[in-house]
């Protein structure tokens, strides 16, 4: 499956981006898909994911309450809705995707920034 994020941009704190991140491929139903980040000089990190059903969904704390993660199986796209935005969530925004019975993630988009400011 092939993964293209999109929808960073610039916002200031307490602002709200959502990003997209869209699959290829006719699988997209069978797969895990999260949204990873990574800030300057910091490892990637996890932000969120959501089961094949879209009926299941894990966040960071750090991003509990703020972010929402969703699938549209229709569109073959998953969304990450970012409200409330503080300068710390400023990082690159991966989307990934894994089979279920995976124990990593397979397959990874290119990166979309997200920068907030204070």
């Amino acid at each position: 499956v092939q993964l293209q994020a999109s929808g960073g941009g610039l916002v200031v704190a307490g602002g709200s981006l959502r990003l997209s991140c869209a699959a290829s491929g006719r699988t997209f139903s069978s797969y895990v898909m999260g949204w990873f980040r990574q800030a300057p000089g910091k490892e990637r990190e996890f932000v969120a994911s959501i089961v094949p059903s879209g009926g299941i969904t894990y966040y960071a704390d750090s991003v509990k309450g703020r972010f929402t993660i969703s699938r549209d199986t229709v569109k073959n796209t998953v969304y990450l809705q970012m409200n409330s935005l503080k300068p710390e969530d400023t990082a690159v925004y991966y989307c990934g995707a894994r089979w279920a019975t995976s124990t990593s993630y397979d397959y990874w988009g290119q990166g979309t920034q997200v920068t907030v400011s204070s």
